[in-house]
């Protein structure tokens, strides 16, 4: 009886909704848009979805961003206004409906919406949906709409002049509900950009479409509970614990227009072929589009989602907590149907920043500033924010930030999550993480350079040699190479022999101490189950071609050679190898690799050992069944590439080979 009930209450919703629909009509408006700097005569064509840059890349007006050093040279984009227009018919049916409705699912960020020489809207946040009713405004037959966009920049750089002396430390980004990721990261350029990043419609109603009825059919907990070490911290799953493998995921691009489906496919599918089963979605970049969580929720990867801050501390201001309230609530709604969400989190890294960081004494912070920052921070973040969300979705636990100890104290390998980055940022060997696993390791890497192929799409052969201008700005890590070069001194090659190294040879090592540091760190985590309950690299992407923690490319998400490494190391079917045999250590021979190509098919051999086998095809930018491997003496191995390719021009080396050159 229940059953019969339940079923015609759904038929019930489904006709009614679809009675609303039929009696709903949507416009996008995604064509005849054009833009000008604000002040200036001359209109260009527009793309919408967009962004500024995108727009005057696509108009041959500045160079591409991401070649050479030219982000550098593009700075003064971020600084000027933009203006949108296009114009729109409405028709007389349209004009008959009780509601009409302008629709931005994406304005980036400070933006004025003018109808027909009317202002109607005047958004601060690119995460908010904006609705405003236009029905007074529109008119039968052309209508004008004009968007004027002002630079975030300046923005926030005129709100924290406003607060000073009070200086909220790191970066005035905080003051602005924008990709955090926009205004530069260590491993991610600086384009400020703005524009309409989502495609905005008209929509025209005379009844409101039901809300749909939020169901979650699982269970999910995060289970915190004291033992006799410290507290438990992992994900159970309609009551089963689950080990979490997987990586951390930034922005695709830094233009995220340019984030097609076809791309998400490919990052996603990266993922699930290393055999991951969760993405954190880190704080310093987006809410996803739902195509992201779709790829997420039919591929059995789980997600943890940041909300969107990180690294920096926040205004305390009524207007600031409002824009927020707002933000969470949409988004949460927005997302909650989507069974891969596990987990909300409040932050990146802002808890730790704050008490580890320094920038008490940096700054030579006044008492009363760090105290009033703490306490925003804890209104924020522990007392407003869980409140928020469980007003909209009591069915997921929250997490107010991540990590939840620094990676320098004793508990945060005994209680909660660790981003552990002693290997890497402290210097410390890979074999040290024997010793500091935490319960849930949420971030974690060894950096690499991007492949060579990506080296020579952004640079010029002059450029090619180590630590060039144009190397430099596209490694943005802090004392990046210096760093590099350290852990290649330890397991690769006597440092007196790096400077001479040229720049693929060094590609190609940077990405074996990749594969080296996450095969045995991911080893290790694993080992330590049920200790340790998830192993979360830092990367899974990257958002330009730049040295980096990820461990695929940006251009055609290509694997580096980490990747293969993570692929196995994630398997269910054996237990992770670890070898922690240093490869500086050993004594190669010349291992006259013999290789014959079979379809698509390529069978290898060695006389001696052979590590680190690279096989490449002159223009191939697919995946390999598996690279970057060893090859035992007289052992036949055979790897696969994707598709056909005719008279493939193939090239096998190993680590011997390149050593032997210095």
């Amino acid at each position: 009886m229940e059953y019969t009930k339940r079923f015609y209450w759904f038929v019930g919703v489904c006709l009614a909704n679809f009675s609303l629909a039929a009696n709903a009509q949507n416009k996008d408006l995604k064509t005849g848009w054009q833009y000008r700097e604000t002040k200036t005569e001359k209109w260009y064509p527009a793309t919408v979805p967009g962004e500024i840059h995108t727009d005057l890349l696509n108009n041959k007006t500045i160079p591409d961003p991401f070649y050479r050093d030219n982000e550098k040279k593009l700075t003064w984009i971020e600084k000027k206004d933009w203006e949108y227009k296009t114009t729109f018919q409405v028709s007389a049916a349209t004009l008959a409906k009780k509601h009409t409705e302008l629709v931005f699912d994406g304005l980036d960020t400070y933006a004025t919406v003018y109808l027909n020489n009317q202002v109607v809207l005047k958004a601060d946040n690119m995460f908010l949906q904006w609705r405003v009713d236009v029905k007074k405004v529109l008119k039968s037959g052309n209508n004008n709409l004009v968007i004027v966009f002002k630079s975030a920049q300046n923005v926030v750089d005129s709100l924290a002049k406003k607060d000073l002396p009070f200086v909220i430390p790191d970066n005035p980004r905080a003051y602005v509900r924008k990709a955090q990721y926009h205004f530069g990261w260590d491993w991610g350029p600086k384009f400020t950009t703005c524009g309409i990043w989502k495609t905005p419609r008209l929509e025209a109603y005379d009844k409101k479409e039901a809300e749909k009825p939020y169901v979650l059919d699982r269970k999910i907990e995060l289970v915190q509970e004291p033992d006799k070490v410290g507290k438990t911290f992992y994900f159970k799953i309609d009551g089963k614990p689950v080990y979490m493998k997987g990586a951390n995921y930034i922005p695709s691009d830094a233009f995220l227009s340019r984030v097609t489906k076809k791309e998400y496919e490919k990052v996603i599918g990266m993922a699930k072929e290393a055999n991951m089963n969760m993405l954190r979605v880190w704080g310093g970049g987006i809410y996803e589009d739902d195509y992201f969580y779709d790829l997420c929720d039919k591929n059995g990867i789980y997600v943890w989602q940041d909300f969107m801050f990180a690294g920096t501390m926040v205004p305390g201001d009524d207007a600031f907590f409002a824009n927020v309230k707002k933000e969470v609530q949409y988004q949460v709604k927005r997302l909650r149907h989507h069974k891969s969400i596990v987990l909300w989190c409040g932050n990146n890294e802002i808890d730790e920043a704050f008490k580890d960081w320094g920038w008490q004494k940096s700054m030579k912070m006044p008492k009363q500033d760090s105290i009033r920052l703490w306490k925003d921070y804890v209104r924020l973040f522990q007392d407003s924010i869980p409140k928020w969300v469980k007003e909209v979705d009591n069915k997921r636990p929250y997490i107010s930030s991540s990590p939840s100890f620094h990676w320098s104290k004793a508990k945060s390998l005994t209680e909660g999550d660790s981003h552990y980055w002693g290997t890497w940022w402290g210097l410390e060997d890979v074999e040290a993480v024997q010793n500091k696993t935490g319960r849930f390791v949420s971030e974690y890497g060894m950096q690499a350079m991007p492949n060579y192929s990506s080296i020579e799409r952004f640079t010029k052969a002059e450029d090619r040699y180590l630590y060039s201008d144009i190397l430099q700005a596209h490694q943005k890590a802090g004392k990046g190479f210096m760093k590099l070069d350290s852990y290649l001194n330890r397991y690769f090659i006597d440092s007196t022999k790096i400077k001479k190294m040229n720049v693929e040879d060094y590609t190609y090592l940077t990405q074996c101490l990749q594969y080296y540091s996450l095969k045995n760190i991911i080893g290790i985590h694993r080992s330590k189950a049920p200790y340790n309950m998830g192993t979360l690299v830092w990367q899974l992407n990257d958002c330009w071609p730049v040295a980096s923690w990820s461990v695929t490319d940006y251009y055609d998400r290509q694997p580096k050679a980490a990747w293969y490494a993570m692929k196995e190391a994630y398997r269910d079917d054996k237990t992770p190898e670890i070898d922690l045999t240093r490869p500086i250590n050993l004594k190669l021979e010349d291992p006259k690799i013999t290789w014959q190509v079979k379809g698509n098919k390529v069978i290898l051999k060695a006389s001696k050992l052979a590590k680190y086998v690279n096989v490449s095809i002159k223009g191939y930018t697919g995946k390999w069944s598996d690279n970057y491997f060893d090859l035992k003496a007289g052992e036949e191995k055979t790897i696969t590439f994707e598709g056909a390719i005719a008279k493939p021009i193939i090239r096998v080396y190993s680590l011997y080979d390149v050593l032997k050159r210095y």
